[in-house]
């Protein structure tokens, strides 16, 4: 089949966009390639298309266990075989998809890069045909890169196992140096990275139909409103904190603007209810933290407004370029005032707390979850972040900018916004099943299949796939969950819906913290690079040039007036 007839079966689009075939045609014939691909430029396709040509399996590594698990759901609604292994998955689990992808089963293995080191995948990885490795978000390989993540750098260990495996690198933010490390830490074992190392594809990082504008203003809820009323359609507010994005979506409520609010801490299910109310355009304003967004695709969005002042302006052109993906005109819109560069300042030394603080923290996570010095390799942990706080009278933002240092570090691994499985278990007996009564069609179909695909529900808590149960029996999540509540109050089953939470797990076992180290690399000089990022975003407020125009010198491409 041709890239374009996969294309059209799988994915319903008649022809590629932008640089999408350039990068299918180079990855599937066998070279390393970097795309740079800016925000709704498609990268997903330019790996799905070509990996369903190929024999094997394409490997996924990516950071951002969200976006895994939307496009391991997508993948697998078209009927292609796809799975993902990510903090909080128990070992059986891992060890069962592992050995699925060994057999031939899985098209598509996405992976985190704290997983990389395992010497469980490592081994198993020996006896995988892999198609080619994807590195997604691989700014995050390069120290220069605004989301520097230090397991990235294990994907030298798998181009040391597969040497003659293709790398395909994506990112839709790279500067200058970003894109030389790139290079540098992928390249094949035993060559240099030069000119000839990748072919490298870039689409230009200029968007004609979105204007980029700073306002500097005291009164930023009367400029949000006097924005919403001059230009129609939906939009999306970013700000910092959680608790903003509440407070503010009530706020636009009060003004007559139907609005709503997403931020990581929020449960699962009210996630994706307040995300569709806006896709559906039933509301037009969403108010978010950074973590909305990834994997949305509304082409339709007019309006980007940014509340409060991001760290970089990698982030900064990213988030704004979720506006205007129809190609009309569109506007990303920043806020500032002078209070905004303290509270810059501020988020850096809390992301980058002392030293003596992080080994403080590691302590009292090691009390908390009553961890012995050299116990706990493997173990994963609920963490509730608010009872942590108040038992030892922390700050949040500090005590995310630790756990953030110390799972740099490799001493810990921690998701702020974990989705834990729906689970259930048999509330009745085997023999008692024969006197139940009234059970209405969709509550007897869920329970056959439940009990159908489920061998230790009566024994035991089992995690179960919404998802999977619900295309089998052609219902949709709400009807599913509906029935389940009713088995639920009816008393034949116990049901604990899905829910997000944070979790934390070892990879090493608990030491004493004063033989905890923090290298320079992850801790002076990301601090460094940091204060680089936000002297850049601060010299683009300020700018009397053209935003647009410093925007993309920043990221390497030269500016021409129209």
């Amino acid at each position: 089949m041709t890239y374009t007839s996969i294309l059209k079966d799988n994915f319903g689009y008649d022809s590629f966009r932008f640089i999408q075939e350039d990068i299918i045609n180079s990855i599937g014939s066998g070279h390393d390639t970097i795309g740079l691909m800016p925000t709704g430029g498609g990268k997903s396709i330019t790996f799905q298309v070509p990996a369903l040509a190929m024999d094997g399996t394409c490997i996924v590594i990516s950071p951002l266990i969200a976006l895994m698990q939307d496009q391991v759901e997508h993948l697998k609604k078209r009927g292609i075989k796809a799975e993902a292994i990510y903090t909080g998955k128990s070992h059986d689990e891992i060890q069962r998809i592992l050995d699925n992808t060994i057999f031939g089963v899985v098209k598509f293995l996405y992976i985190s890069p704290e997983r990389l080191a395992s010497s469980l995948f490592l081994a198993k990885l020996r006896h995988i045909k892999v198609s080619f490795i994807v590195v997604d978000e691989a700014h995050c390989i390069s120290q220069w890169g605004h989301e520097f993540r230090p397991a990235y750098l294990h994907i030298k260990d798998i181009r040391q196992e597969l040497p003659d495996c293709p790398v395909l690198a994506l990112t839709a933010t790279a500067t200058t140096e970003v894109i030389e490390d790139i290079k540098s830490e992928l390249s094949r074992p035993g060559k240099e990275a030069d000119e000839e190392t990748f072919n490298i594809f870039s689409m230009s990082f200029r968007r004609p139909n979105l204007r980029y504008v700073v306002r500097h203003t005291n009164d930023k809820i009367g400029q949000i409103l006097k924005i919403l009323e001059s230009v129609e359609g939906s939009a999306i507010i970013y700000t910092r904190s959680r608790e903003k994005t509440k407070e503010l979506s009530k706020e636009l409520e009060v003004f007559g603007i139907k609005s709503t609010y997403y931020h990581a801490g929020l449960d699962f299910s009210v996630k994706q209810k307040h995300q569709q109310l806006w896709q559906d355009n039933t509301i037009r304003v969403m108010v978010a933290t950074n973590a909305f967004g990834m994997g949305i695709d509304k082409p339709d969005v007019r309006i980007v407004i940014h509340a409060d002042v991001p760290d970089s302006l990698e982030a900064y052109y990213q988030e704004a370029g979720r506006a205007g993906r129809d190609g009309q005109q569109a506007y990303a819109v920043l806020l500032y005032d002078k209070r905004d560069k303290t509270q810059l300042l501020t988020h850096l030394n809390e992301q980058y707390p002392e030293k003596d603080y992080i080994r403080n923290i590691y302590d009292k996570l090691a009390y908390f979850f009553q961890l012995a010095v050299e116990d706990g390799m493997g173990a994963t942990y609920i963490f509730d972040e608010e009872q942590f706080c108040i038992n030892y009278h922390l700050w949040p933002a500090t005590l995310h900018g630790a756990l953030h240092i110390l799972q740099n570090a490799g001493y810990i691994e921690y998701d702020g916004a974990h989705n834990e499985r729906a689970r259930v278990i048999m509330n009745i007996s085997r023999h008692e099943l024969n006197d139940i009564q009234g059970l209405s069609k969709t509550e007897e179909e869920v329970l056959t299949r439940l009990l159908r695909y489920y061998g230790t529900l009566f024994s035991d808590f089992t995690f179960i796939d919404e998802m999977a149960i619900g295309r089998r029996l052609g219902m949709d999540e709400s009807q599913l969950h509906v029935a389940l509540k009713s088995l639920a109050q009816r008393k034949i089953i116990r049901y604990a819906p899905s829910r997000t939470i944070p979790i934390i797990y070892y990879p090493q076992q608990r030491y004493l913290s004063e033989d905890l180290r923090f290298p320079k690399s992850i801790y002076e000089d990301l601090k460094e690079k940091a204060e680089k990022r936000i002297g850049s975003v601060l010299d683009y407020i300020e700018t009397e040039k053209n935003n647009e125009e410093v925007l993309l010198r920043y990221f390497g491409e030269k500016y021409k007036e129209e």
